[in-house]
């Protein structure tokens, strides 16, 4: 059903915010245009199909705990390959299993056994992991410090942190001085607790197609790059564009370009996509390097999961280094050998991804939303608004059209 107006509510940017937005405003019968500058949806959230092999730009999964994908999509449409709880952690030649007890509790006696940090030890970290499964509000209502101050105050100390928690965060925070805030990182490690985190069968990019095939078709407008906004209307290189509503929903530079919006600091990382002869590993977990020997901070054998990301008989191989680092291939490639204890010289690079604005920075205090409307009536989407995440960009772009919601009326 139409909203019954001449102008349409514009949404710039196609991520899995500008999607999430449009998508409730259509349901809510509004007319809604979504312009996009690159060649498809989903902004940082992207599939690479190269040569057969599906790569993702950046190492990226999808917590199926995370509470508003029941509002945006059906699970079952992703195909969601699991990967499954625990770690893989290189120490000299050994690589030893650090595994959720409660589901994979075979793997229980290897746990408490590996030579990562004391009995002690692990009981600190338990406890401190057990905190984050609190009710959110209780999360959110304590007082808040980074990530280190709060690990410091657990006891979290020696080996089991330096290299198993610490590296292992580093991926999710894409930093590794601990400046985090400890409020969020809870937040990260409650839906890792409550959920089985994995990849569509087709890619990450499956998720932001899922929620545009929800759209009418022609809602999302491609090649289009916006130049200037105001409330009412969009500026384009084809000309100016009247509207309703405007809602910017790019990456946070972008939004500071067209809005002025402060953008907060953003964090890089980079990844490298290696195939092999044989695959270096078949269990289905994240590897880590205890031992520090190089940039990596994760690896992981993504057909061990997922057989769909490269073809057949081919194995695909995704190591994450921090920041714009696109001359460390070499050096991640030697340090993945150890992480498997394989020869890697046999590995070829399939692409690598440098995602310079991967993650905004989310030092403490915690502030779960930011204000949704600029100083000019311009309505604001994205993960620099919520928290820094696929759950963060899909609620703030579902809280940007209440807003229009409100704004023209509608119910």
């Amino acid at each position: 059903m139409s909203s019954g107006s001449a102008a349409p509510v514009v949404v710039v940017g196609a991520g899995l915010a500008g999607l999430a937005c449009a998508q409730r405003l259509t349901r809510a019968g509004v007319d809604v245009v979504v312009l996009e500058a690159s060649d498809a949806v989903g902004g940082r959230v992207r599939t690479d199909l190269v040569d057969g092999f599906r790569c993702d730009r950046g190492f990226q999964l999808l917590n199926p705990s995370y509470p508003v994908l029941q509002h945006v999509l059906d699970l079952d449409e992703l195909d969601l390959r699991s990967f499954q709880a625990g770690v893989v952690v290189a120490h000299g030649s050994r690589r030893l299993v650090l595994a959720d007890p409660r589901r994979e509790p075979t793997r229980l006696a290897a746990t408490l056994s590996a030579p990562l940090g004391s009995l002690a030890d692990k009981l600190r970290f338990a406890r401190w992991a057990a905190a984050s499964l609190l009710p959110v509000r209780h999360l959110l209502g304590r007082p808040d410090t980074t990530l280190a101050a709060s690990l410091d105050r657990a006891g979290v100390t020696g080996l089991l942190r330096t290299g198993v928690v610490e590296p292992f965060l580093a991926g999710v925070l894409a930093e590794g001085e601990g400046s985090t805030s400890a409020n969020f990182a809870a937040l990260l490690l409650r839906s890792f607790l409550l959920g089985s985190p994995g990849v569509p069968s087709l890619g990450m990019g499956r998720l932001p197609e899922v929620i545009a095939a929800d759209l009418a078709p022609g809602t999302v407008r491609l090649g289009v790059r916006v130049h200037g906004v105001s409330p009412t209307t969009v500026a384009t290189e084809a000309g100016e564009l009247p509207a309703r509503a405007v809602v910017v929903a790019t990456d946070p530079p972008t939004a500071q370009d067209l809005t002025g919006e402060p953008s907060p600091a953003m964090k890089a990382l980079t990844t490298f996509w290696h195939t092999a002869p044989e695959p270096p590993t078949r269990v289905p977990m994240l590897h880590l390097d205890a031992d520090r020997r190089g940039p990596v901070v994760n690896s992981a054998v993504m057909t061990t999961v997922a057989p769909t990301y490269a073809p057949a008989g081919r194995p695909l191989i995704a190591t994450t280094v921090l920041g714009a680092d696109a001359g460390a291939e070499r050096a991640a490639r030697t340090q993945a050998g150890l992480l498997y204890g394989v020869d890697t010289g046999a590995w070829e690079l399939v692409t690598q991804h440098v995602v310079a604005a991967a993650l905004p920075a989310l030092p403490p205090p915690l502030r779960v939303r930011r204000r949704d409307v600029t100083a000019t009536g311009i309505i604001l989407a994205g993960d620099h608004r919520d928290t820094a995440s696929i759950q963060g960009a899909l609620v703030s772009g579902r809280r940007a059209a209440s807003v229009v919601l409100d704004r023209v009326g509608v119910r």
